[in-house]
């Protein structure tokens, strides 16, 4: 019956994941060298090559000391042929782990699952994560990009900043072999969990991998340790805190312009005009902004924008003189005896040769 097993459901399983199976699902407990022997047998296993011992750092003494956090690119549904990205973060100490896919590696998916990790266990002291883009900057300016000193900082060195998170980065990938490893596990157990249970698509995955993977490895890796992760303040806004940020110098007539509209300022405990000033717009990810000014914030009313407002009451002036002038062309016709309808005739006159002519 093993053998059979893992003919036709385990051909790929590795041998702690059969194990797992056989227990869990067909009630068969074997030790994992009773099960060795008996698929090396039957020529079912062949014994892995030695791999090359690095030398580990010790975990941290307690949890919410140290959270790594990495992206693992990887075709995880095996029917769909476009590779997605696993966003994942995983406690130094007491190895929890939250994860999500997502269909590029982008800001706003490191933000989501930090957000979720903190709203799960609590702040933590520090980060690990690698030099990417949206974790450390990587444009400082030249003669034709400015950078002002705010835009030094990512939008997610901002808020970690905010929030008193120390951001460490990896000098190389071996550094950060916890989570690595972590990649590791789940692109050999996940993908067959989620091959075995039939998921077609991502938003399946990742009610499987929120409901199910993840609490049943939680359960069975964690390690109890000591905890100092800490409560989030009731007068901190987390959804504010990780919006994309950007300066608005307010125009003459109270206004800033943010992607392509236009938005009014409302006067603020006393002040009735920021003409000058600078301003800070807050973006949340389904679109909606907030504007801050010495980080309280500034109501707003959104208005037309007058120069697009020219410029399309130009484009239906012009049209409407054009459709006028069809109109009128249409609507004319020259009468019988106009003299467009009437016939010219010219006397035929002989050619004439002029070298001999006389």
């Amino acid at each position: 019956m093993i053998v059979t097993l893992r003919k036709e459901l385990y051909r790929d399983f590795n041998l702690l994941h059969l194990r797992d199976k056989l227990r869990d699902i067909h009630g068969i407990k074997l030790s994992y060298e009773s099960l060795r022997q008996i698929l090396i047998k039957d020529g079912l296993h062949e014994p892995r090559r030695k791999r090359k011992v690095y030398r580990r750092r010790r975990r941290m003494p307690k949890a919410g000391m140290l959270v790594q956090m990495d992206s693992s690119q990887h075709r995880w549904i095996e029917n769909i042929h476009e590779p997605w990205w696993l966003v994942a973060m995983i406690d130094d100490a007491d190895g929890y782990v939250y994860a999500r896919f997502y269909p590029s590696d982008t800001t706003w998916a490191n933000i989501e699952v930090i957000k979720e990790y903190i709203n799960l266990r609590g702040l933590f002291m520090a980060l690990y994560v690698d030099k990417a883009s949206h974790f450390k900057t990587t444009r400082h300016g030249g003669i034709h990009y400015q950078v002002f000193p705010e835009q030094e900082e990512t939008q997610i060195q901002r808020a970690l900043k905010e929030l008193n998170i120390e951001i460490i980065y990896a000098n190389s990938p071996q550094a950060k072999g916890k989570i690595e490893r972590l990649f590791g596990f789940f692109q050999d157990r996940l993908i067959k969990e989620m091959r075995l249970k039939g998921i077609k698509d991502y938003n399946e995955a990742n009610r499987y991998l929120e409901g199910k993977f993840l609490p049943w490895y939680n359960s069975n890796y964690n390690i109890s340790v000591e905890s100092i992760y800490r409560d989030l303040s009731k007068s901190k806004d987390l959804d504010l805190i990780f919006t994309i940020r950007q300066q608005r110098k307010v125009n003459k007539d109270n206004t800033i312009k943010f992607k392509g509209k236009v938005y009014q300022l409302l006067p603020l405990n006393g002040i009735k005009s920021f003409s000058g000033k600078w301003v800070e717009v807050c973006e949340y990810k389904e679109g909606r902004i907030k504007v801050l000014f010495e980080g309280k914030e500034v109501f707003y009313l959104e208005v037309l924008d007058k120069g697009a407002l020219r410029e399309e009451k130009g484009v239906l002036d012009k049209r409407e003189y054009f459709e006028k002038k069809e109109a009128e062309k249409e609507k004319w016709k020259p009468s019988k005896d106009h003299p467009w309808r009437k016939t010219i005739k010219f006397n035929k006159v002989k050619r004439c040769d002029i070298l001999n002519w006389k």
